[in-house]
């Protein structure tokens, strides 16, 4: 992870202290602010957290995102108000490993109801170039096996390494929003923490998950019909952050500079990508909404492909190509049918 984007951990533990003054100062917190009343106040990290919360926390809960549209949420800085908003919380809902200064921030909140979505799943490592032909409908039980059935020593490991590096050697790869199966697990998991944070509306957070669930293993089979016979499973990204999508479909990733969606490929790694792209007939080189498009097309330029948009659904914006995570993911599956060859 590029150094710009992280803030030390001394910083966030003084603006925490900063922020409770702010917040004592106003007389009121955001979510009060709109007239919620007795409405859980619940602050998710980013959007893909968001969009759990406010799905399964249907009219009981009153969500704010501290990341706003728009922003690139590892860019993100808190503002001390943030920070203290955090602590007046009764539910905070985050992804460690995706925004440092977040975690920090939530780490030092004192919230008792804290969840990390990344603790509601398997994490695995996941490098520039991720092929998930290894674990195709043949070898699903196998994956199942290998992967969910690690316990809780294998969360811990995962959970304790930084993330940070989004995937690259040595980190585990956050991005478990963007496979539909792992996110459902994720939203079953919240949805019992939020029965347990407030059991006089569990039925309904019940409920909830269990209707959000059944979307997602729709937009699974979707993606598995859609994705099934393709005239190339490559696809080429500025952003490596399909790594689950890639296992769980069968395609191989090509990262074009690792993590950050703005960094420069070098000479060598253009050449090697052009020669990935003639053996393995990839046509598109695919930027996102969040980030300058203006690597995907040098590149594109350079080796004679397309670019199109493939969204890693960090924030939604007036750009995205849909309303909600579900439209997005589905504008994504289009996206990727085009540039595969779907037959």
């Amino acid at each position: 992870m590029n150094v710009r984007r992280l803030i030390p951990t001394t910083a966030v533990a003084g603006a925490v202290v900063l922020g409770l003054t702010a917040l004592s100062a106003c007389s009121t917190s955001d979510a009060a602010d709109g007239g919620d009343g007795d409405k859980l106040k619940v602050t998710a990290s980013f959007y893909p957290m968001q969009f759990l919360a406010e799905r399964i926390g249907g009219e009981h809960v009153a969500v704010t995102s501290l990341t706003k549209p728009g922003v690139e949420p590892h860019d993100l800085e808190l503002t001390p108000r943030q920070i203290g908003s955090i602590s007046e919380s009764d539910y905070v809902l985050y992804l460690k490993g995706i925004q440092p200064a977040v975690d920090d921030a939530i780490k030092q909140s004192g919230v008792k109801n804290t969840v990390d979505a990344a603790t509601l799943t398997t994490l695995e490592n996941h490098g520039a170039e991720v092929s998930g032909h290894d674990h195709g409908h043949e070898g699903e039980e196998e994956h199942a096996d290998e992967h969910g059935h690690e316990g809780e020593e294998a969360h811990e490991e995962h959970s304790e390494g930084d993330g940070h590096n989004h995937g690259e050697e040595g980190g585990a790869d956050p991005h478990i929003w963007l496979d539909p199966v792992k996110y459902a697990e994720g939203a079953k998991g919240v949805g019992k923490s939020l029965e347990k944070a407030d059991p006089d509306h569990a039925a309904d957070y019940k409920k909830n998950t269990e209707a959000l669930v059944g979307e997602l293993n729709k937009l699974n089979t979707a993606y598995e019909t859609g994705l099934k016979n393709t005239a190339t499973k490559t696809f080429i990204t500025t952003h490596s952050a399909f790594g689950y999508l890639a296992e769980r479909y069968g395609l191989t990733q090509q990262g074009i500079a690792g993590i950050d969606p703005e960094a420069e490929p070098t000479p060598a790694r253009i050449q090697e990508l052009h020669t990935v792209a003639e053996k393995e007939k990839a046509t598109t080189v695919f930027f996102e909404t969040l980030a300058s498009d203006r690597t995907a097309k040098t590149l594109a330029k350079d080796t004679g492909l397309k670019t199109d948009v493939l969204d890693p659904l960090e924030g939604i914006t007036k750009k995205s190509q849909g309303a909600d995570y579900i439209e997005v993911m589905e504008s994504n599956l289009a996206a990727l049918q085009k540039a595969l060859g779907a037959k």
